[in-house]
């Protein structure tokens, strides 16, 4: 009996020698786990995240107002008549990214006959997209379609083509015949494209009741200049590129201040009982 006890106690000595190894063994197993687990882990991200390609943002973010894109002097020397100075606006949803204006009128000249003259201008923006691509390759594309679609006017004849320097970033110009209400016009278009931006610009005209058709160097001459208007007013980001100047220089605060205005009102009142005069005089006479 007492031999037995001590004996007793080194087998069970013994075998916790095992148990113990085996759990140091867990122990040190999931922690070396662990361990890996965390650096996989934080190293997932970095390896699984790929640099995506960025797209160019497109340069211009808004469109001119389309119908004071081109100068009231030059709508006055090409539609010498127009029904309105300030031009018919085109309708559109989103004048941010798609705007136009045309103006037309005929000039009657009696028994030398009439010229009827017409001029349209519209505006096309493209924003860049990460799907589609920037908005200048978007506006590339574009361009290619408007040529294409001008060259195919329906009932066009001697339609011609040519690249064009000078206006925008890129340009071509279309010239063609079309007859249409008895009378043959002569048509020119200009499309061009300024970074996201394209312009579609055609200038027409035709002599009635005997008058002479225009030449289509005169129209294309014409057409070109409304287009390098277009296409400044779009790059400064107003309505009506040159006439800035001389909206400030018409306004007297600019360059006298408050001072021009104060002598402005003392003199306002003795010039308005001249004109009252004047008028008075002028009725009597006519009387």
């Amino acid at each position: 009996m007492h031999r037995s006890a001590p004996r007793l106690s080194r087998i069970l000595a013994c075998a916790a020698v095992p148990v113990m190894l085996v759990v140091a063994g867990c122990s040190s197993d999931s922690g070396d786990k662990k361990e890996s687990g965390s650096s996989e882990s934080s190293a997932s991200p970095s390896a699984s995240k790929k640099a995506e390609p960025t797209v160019e943002p497109a340069k211009f973010a808004a469109l001119p107002d389309p119908c004071k894109s081109i100068t009231k002097k030059t709508v006055t020397s090409l539609v010498p008549s127009a029904k309105s100075k300030n031009g018919t606006a085109a309708n559109s949803s989103d004048i941010t990214s798609r705007a136009g204006c045309s103006w037309n009128g005929l000039d009657d000249n009696g028994v030398k006959g009439s010229q009827y003259r017409w001029l349209d201008v519209g505006f096309t923006r493209f924003e860049s997209d990460q799907a589609l691509g920037s908005g200048a390759k978007r506006a590339q594309q574009d361009f290619a379609k408007q040529v294409d679609k001008a060259k195919a006017a329906e009932g066009a004849k001697k339609v011609v083509e040519t690249p064009a320097t000078g206006i925008g970033d890129q340009a071509s110009t279309i010239a063609y015949d079309l007859s249409k209400t008895g009378e043959d016009f002569k048509y020119a278009t200009v499309v061009t494209r300024t970074e996201n931006v394209v312009i579609t610009l055609t200038y027409n005209g035709a002599g009635y009741a005997g008058a002479k058709t225009p030449s289509a160097g005169d129209i294309m001459k014409g057409a070109e200049k409304a287009a390098k208007e277009a296409v400044a007013a779009v790059a400064a980001g107003t309505a009506t590129p040159g006439e800035k100047a001389t909206d400030k220089a018409d306004d007297p605060k600019s360059s006298d201040g408050k001072a021009e205005d104060d002598k402005s009102d003392d003199s306002k009142k003795s010039t308005d009982k001249k004109k009252t005069s004047a008028h008075k005089s002028s009725v009597k006479t006519a009387g």
